[in-house]
């Protein structure tokens, strides 16, 4: 599981085609890789990678073919900005919401207004997915929590603070840049319930 706190911009070093799917090598950043162990997980641009080689500075993760359909990792390019964070420790600090690290869909910037020191970026999602987006609710962006300030119909807005922007990937992209957005797992959940798709035992 993984807070939606990014911890560090990290960098595309290579990427290597394998057998049909993807090896990513990631530049750390200011990621902390000293108590990195094989196996476990990273969130890239909100996708949870497994570590299966790494050094010092950077690591590598393999990318399947289901997950360059399903998310933006496909699109990467050398020299890419990434937004890292690591798995959540069980002692650690709930800075973000409930990601799971699951991309639900592609998302698309639609426009960047500023307000203030502030910028308020509008987001439009899949249709399916615009039902699980409720405003001052929460959704995950490229793997970074946000508050979900209003909904329309399939396109969303959200309020990008200054640290936000000096600390994420966001201040490389435009309107028109498809970006990786998990719902809020809740959400999910609670319509699972709803539909009687679980089935609860007395």
């Amino acid at each position: 599981m993984f807070t939606g706190i990014i911890e560090a911009i990290g960098q595309v070093i290579a990427m290597q085609p394998n057998a049909g799917d993807l090896r990513l090598r990631i530049g750390r950043g200011n990621l902390a890789l000293h108590d990195v162990v094989l196996g476990e997980s990273i969130a890239v641009n909100g996708v949870c990678l497994t570590v299966v080689a790494f050094s010092v500075e950077h690591f590598e993760a393999d990318v399947s073919n289901e997950t360059l359909r399903c998310t933006t990792l496909g699109a990467l390019q050398v020299g890419s900005p990434v937004n890292l964070e690591r798995a959540m420790r069980a002692d650690g600090r709930f800075g973000g919401h409930l990601v799971s690290g699951h991309v639900d869909g592609v998302g698309e910037v639609r426009s960047i207004t500023p307000e203030s020191r502030s910028q308020i970026w509008r987001f439009r999602v899949p249709k399916s997915l615009s039902r699980y987006i409720a405003a001052k609710g929460s959704v995950c962006i490229d793997g970074t929590s946000l508050t979900v300030n209003t909904v329309e119909a399939d396109e969303f807005e959200v309020n990008l603070v200054p640290h936000t922007l000096a600390n994420t990937r966001f201040h490389a992209l435009s309107p028109g840049a498809k970006v990786n957005i998990e719902v809020d797992l809740i959400a999910r959940y609670v319509e699972r319930l709803r539909s009687g798709g679980v089935g609860i035992v007395e």
